[in-house]
């Protein structure tokens, strides 16, 4: 169980702080709910603490690990599928899974598809959700500006 203060990651929303833990009552059954409050964009998650391990909740990584995601950026080879369809899912069981790896080779992806053929509705959404959820996770983990982090990656992605 996270404690108030811990830094954590939401598969699907990025890392945070845990604010608080509310109790709440929700469609009439009384939980305990994580209050992760996101440094980018200023929003507040609520997450159940009995299945959080469930929908991926982690703490965030050391920021070694988060140093050679950086790293690596220019190196992640991508597959990209021509069907658009697969493609999306194939990209979002990737975010889903919480593994920040997996998240910079989406949104490594994405941005390559988009300077060669552009991007739908659906995949640009994307590709800001997986660059939030990467910058956010480092920015925590290394305690940097999301300025600093973004310019890092963008430079990064160019060499």
């Amino acid at each position: 169980m996270f404690q108030i203060g811990d830094k954590i990651v939401h598969p699907m929303h990025g890392a945070g702080v845990i604010d608080s833990i509310a109790t709440q009552r929700v469609n009439g059954v009384v939980r305990d709910y994580y209050v992760l409050k996101l440094p980018v964009g200023g929003m507040q998650v609520m997450v159940p603490t009995e299945n959080s391990a469930e929908i991926g909740v982690r703490p965030i990584v050391a920021a070694g690990k988060a140093e050679e995601i950086i790293v690596a950026l220019r190196d992640i080879q991508v597959e990209n599928d021509s069907n658009w369809n697969r493609r999306y899912r194939e990209n979002m069981l990737r975010l889903k899974s919480g593994d920040l790896m997996e998240v910079a080779r989406v949104m490594k992806g994405l941005i390559l598809r988009d300077e060669k053929k552009g991007l739908s509705t659906g995949e640009r959404k994307m590709l800001h959700s997986a660059k939030q959820i990467l910058i956010s996770e480092i920015v925590l983990s290394q305690n940097a500006s999301y300025e600093e982090i973004e310019g890092r990656i963008n430079m990064a992605l160019t060499q």
